[in-house]
């Protein structure tokens, strides 16, 4: 059997049925299986208790399978705007975070200094920027600014 000459119309695909016509088996046969067990197990000694049988019952089942066109528009309104929020938040966390580690500072070091900055950033175990960092922050913080 060649592999290449397969096209999806060589597959038989039954039509689909309507939700009306689901909607109205469904209860038919529900409520006449319903009535049957009811008769069965029910004894002479237990007190006969009107069997809950009709629309009433099934409508629950039936909204929980199918809900109405409205409730689904709601669902779907409810979830978009949680979706929305939700983009706004990030957008705005991403936002924070670029403006605090975005501005750099390129300054020229000369090599004494350079290779003093390294040196206590390895003993340390901290980032060079770091010290850089808090070394203009106090310098800063003592002259006012």
């Amino acid at each position: 059997m060649a592999k290449g000459q397969t096209t999806v119309s060589d597959f038989a695909v039954a039509p689909r049925r309507s939700r009306s016509v689901e909607q109205a088996a469904i209860p038919a046969d529900s409520a006449t299986k319903l009535a049957e067990l009811s008769t069965e197990t029910r004894n002479a000694d237990q007190p006969q208790e009107p069997a809950l049988l009709g629309p009433e019952t099934d409508q629950p089942a039936n909204r929980l399978i199918a809900p109405t066109q409205e409730a689904r528009r709601e669902r779907a309104t409810a979830r978009a705007l949680q979706r929305e929020d939700s983009r706004v938040r990030l957008r705005d966390l991403k936002r924070a975070r670029d403006r605090e580690s975005k501005h750099y500072v390129n300054c020229p070091l000369d090599y004494d200094t350079k290779m003093r900055l390294q040196k206590a950033s390895i003993e340390n175990d901290v980032k060079m920027t770091l010290i850089m960092k808090a070394a203009i922050d106090q310098f800063l913080k003592d002259n006012g600014y």
